[in-house]
């Protein structure tokens, strides 16, 4: 597919979005995978609506949030308007809030612990409505970031599919701030192969393009987006 017929099927030449999509598929280019599909994940954090709504209008539906209450507070109105919109949850999930996670997202990028996912699978299971999940990874082993160590995934994939029947696509990853990212990207690549995952979540506004030559399959992409906001 040419870049002019993606600009015309998914957005005009003023959208906020329009200059991501062109680097994704110059990052697909050079990174040999001219034929793969590339989420574009909007991370819609303490954006106001009507920067949304610009978003939208373009003809983009893929949307993350970190926070469960604020999705709650300014989502619903939004998707009664264009119920084809996928949220994605890329924040941390705490259990307290799984059964309103579950009840607004379609998408979950964090699970990453075991309680969650007792949690997760009972409601999927009381509700029928089982999330795509991605497990995450602390691939870094920063002390101050949540995730699976790399060193466990593996058996904890197992437990989630195995054990609680979670749909565990694929597997999310934010490399340390301070380090090339490239490495570690390519390790959660190939603890995905290892694990017989196709789904990863890598790469943000600062590091998409390097996420997409190491194999990322979506990417969540705020700032470059929306501009800089509010904590």
């Amino acid at each position: 597919m040419s870049l002019e017929k993606v600009q015309s099927d998914f957005y005009d030449s003023t959208s906020l979005i329009s200059p991501i999509l062109e680097t994704i598929e110059s990052a697909k280019i050079q990174a040999n995978r001219n034929q793969d599909r590339i989420k574009l994940i909007a991370v819609s954090k303490n954006v106001e609506s009507n920067k949304i709504l610009d978003v939208i209008k373009s003809g983009h539906r893929d949307f993350g949030e970190n926070r469960v209450q604020e999705t709650l507070s300014k989502w619903p109105d939004i998707c009664k308007k264009h119920p084809d919109i996928k949220l994605h949850l890329i924040g941390p999930l705490q259990t307290n809030k799984v059964r309103d996670a579950v009840s607004i997202f379609n998408t979950i990028h964090s699970l990453d612990r075991r309680k969650l996912a007792e949690v997760l699978a009972k409601e999927f299971d009381r509700t029928g409505n089982r999330l795509e999940c991605f497990v995450q990874v602390n691939i870094g082993e920063e002390s101050q970031k949540t995730g699976i160590s790399p060193n466990q995934t593996n058996e904890f994939v197992k437990f989630c599919i195995n054990e609680h029947k979670i749909p565990v696509i694929g597997l999310m990853c934010i490399p340390p701030a301070d380090k090339d990212p490239g490495p570690y990207f390519a390790f959660l690549f190939e603890i995905a192969k290892k694990n017989k995952l196709a789904e990863l979540s890598m790469g943000m506004s600062r590091d998409y393009q390097t996420a997409i030559s190491f194999g990322a399959t979506q990417v969540r992409v705020g700032s470059a987006i929306f501009g800089s906001r509010n904590k």
